[in-house]
């Protein structure tokens, strides 16, 4: 049994296919097939998945996993969620303007000014574009969206995203930025 440290969502196991033990699946990866190119899955209650075969079919993939040899064995993992150690993931292989949504989550997002309005607690995406969302000490979370209008720019070796507040939907009015930072200190540059 292992526990991961850093986990980064791969897929969700949805229900059986066939009689063989195959699952179908929901892959997060940009080629749902190279879902075993990443090593061995593994559920959060610590069990670990190796894949033997994948194939892709409509808008999922059906695997079969070493050990699941039977329809009732691939019924039982219906709604799994299975991870990756986010060590696992290939970085050189991002372009520069690329990341992961993992490295993502606990940025804090601040304007030009300094001022915070939260950190990144989750990445969504509804169908129409996606979504960061935003928690600030005291606050409800609220949701922001993810463009090139909103967030300018993103640190992750600050641990921060620029963010232009107007265009995330944070603020109505450009005078009510000015009244935000004139209450907060500004962050060293």
């Amino acid at each position: 049994m292992t526990k991961l440290e850093n986990p980064v969502l791969m897929a969700t196991i949805g229900g059986a296919q066939g009689i063989r033990g195959e699952v179908r699946a929901k892959a997060y990866t940009a080629d749902p097939t190279a879902l075993g190119d990443y090593g061995h899955l593994h559920s959060m209650d610590g069990r670990r998945f190796e894949i033997l075969e994948i194939r892709e079919m409509k808008n999922v993939v059906v695997v079969r996993f070493r050990g699941i040899n039977d329809r009732n064995a691939a019924e039982a993992l219906n709604g799994l969620e299975l991870y990756i150690e986010r060590g696992n993931l290939p970085d050189d292989e991002l372009e520069e303007d690329e990341f992961f949504y993992a490295d993502l989550e606990g940025l804090e997002a601040v304007d030009d000014k300094g001022v915070s309005y939260g950190t990144i607690t989750g990445v969504f995406d509804f169908g129409a574009g996606d979504l960061l969302e935003l928690k600030g000490p005291g606050k409800r979370p609220v949701l922001i969206p993810f463009s090139e209008a909103s967030v300018l720019e993103i640190d992750l070796e600050d641990g921060t995203i620029l963010i232009d507040p107007l265009a995330a939907g944070l603020v109505d009015d450009p005078q009510e930025i000015s009244k935000l930072a004139s209450g907060k200190p500004k962050k060293k540059k």
